[in-house]
């Protein structure tokens, strides 16, 4: 099974591009939908992180009031890292029983969309790394025209996550959406051929199928065993 990560930045638009592959009939294992999982009432996360930062950050409903929570931990490292550190491990093991989900369903490529791809390590875990990259100028104009934000707090959200020049040093496949839709779907077909491209060996073996054919060649074989020991 071939796992593709597929990360950026804030107001990137990797949501978009991670829609396309959706659309496309790739699965895709969304990272944010995980964490806001994490967080439902009574969860563990959700009992570490109101037992760390309160019940203010709660709603009447005690779900937790997540534009809230944003404003804290992105106006404090501390606070940031403190979160990360609190769901890192509910995260984690959520995508890993999701791609076991799909590898259960016999997909033989799927797409991971997490945020913080590099900063977790999952990094390790796909091959290749999509980035959708932008400047930090498209970024912030279009971060302040999406959610109504200030420069300065715009800013702050920007500089709270690893620069997008980083993770694009670190990529296999870049996305540069700087430009119109039209151009990001064009530059979406050329990726979408290169992640169908035939299996290599190695993630054959990682897919359900090659599982399959590994438990069929050891039962052939104790078979067979079995018929040379009945025949001598």
């Amino acid at each position: 099974m071939r796992i593709v990560g597929l990360t950026g930045g804030i107001a990137s638009g990797k949501s978009t591009v991670s829609n396309l592959f959706k659309a496309s009939g790739i699965p895709v294992v969304d990272a944010d939908v995980v964490a806001r999982n994490v967080l439902k009432k009574g969860s563990g996360g959700w009992k570490r992180v109101v037992a760390a930062f309160g019940e203010e950050i709660l709603l009447p409903s005690r779900e937790v009031d997540r534009p809230k929570l944003g404003q804290m931990v992105f106006s404090s490292d501390s606070k940031r890292q403190l979160l990360n550190k609190l769901m890192a491990p509910y995260i984690s093991s959520g995508i890993f029983w999701e791609i076991l989900k799909q590898w259960a369903n016999g997909a033989k490529v799927i797409v991971v969309d997490i945020p913080l791809l590099f900063e977790v390590k999952m990094d390790k875990w796909t091959k290749p790394i999509v980035v959708v990259w932008v400047s930090q100028e498209t970024q912030l104009k279009r971060l302040m025209e999406r959610d109504g934000l200030s420069e300065e707090d715009a800013r702050n959200r920007v500089m709270a996550q690893m620069p997008l020049d980083s993770k694009r040093s670190k990529a296999d496949i870049v996305i540069d959406n700087n430009g119109g839709i039209n151009e990001l779907h064009q530059q979406f077909d050329k990726v979408l051929f290169e992640i169908r491209r035939p299996l290599t060996w190695f993630e054959f073996w990682r897919s359900r199928q090659g599982a399959f054919s590994v438990l069929g060649s050891v039962i052939l074989g104790v078979i067979a065993s079995k018929q040379l020991k009945i025949g001598s």
